[in-house]
């Protein structure tokens, strides 16, 4: 969770620093032309600005959104955050594995999948033993959950 954290607040400061030091000056610049109102260059500076802000906002209320999770209270016998679950494709007859991370976290070429992807949203909630059917964008996929290590164990 920290690694999430520090990534989000390097994002913030390098977004902060292009807003409070880049910007003006880019803004400046573009002034020194002259009419504002035939002047792109000003144009495509202050639509960065409003863009960089906006994007800061969202990092700051992802971070916070970070920052309220509570491992204590995420369930023991459950998928949920930090899950580790295997999985069984019905129809490819074979075993995958999936770790359940943070959007942040994500990186599905490793085995790591957000909470909110499609096969994420499927599985959270649902226990060891539990058939799911997942609408992928090659069409359903068909699973059953044959082994579950929640993030309290990987914590012992």
């Amino acid at each position: 969770m920290e690694a999430v954290k520090k990534k989000l607040q390097e994002e913030i400061e390098k977004l902060e620093h292009e807003l409070n030091h880049k910007l003006p000056k880019d803004i400046q610049h573009a002034r020194e032309f002259g009419d504002l109102k035939e002047n792109a260059e000003y144009k495509a500076a202050k639509e960065r600005q409003t863009m960089v802000q906006a994007r800061i906002s969202q990092l700051h209320q992802r971070l916070m959104e970070v920052d309220s999770i509570d491992i204590s209270k995420l369930p023991t016998d459950r998928i949920a955050y930090g899950s580790t679950v295997t999985l069984f494709d019905l129809e490819k007859e074979e075993k995958v594995i999936y770790k359940l991370v943070t959007s942040e976290e994500s990186d599905p070429d490793n085995g790591k999948i957000s909470t909110v992807s499609p096969i994420g949203q499927a599985l959270m909630g649902k226990e060891e033993g539990d058939e799911v059917k997942v609408k992928t964008p090659n069409g359903f996929k068909n699973f059953e959950i044959s082994g579950l290590r929640t993030i309290h164990e990987d914590q012992e």
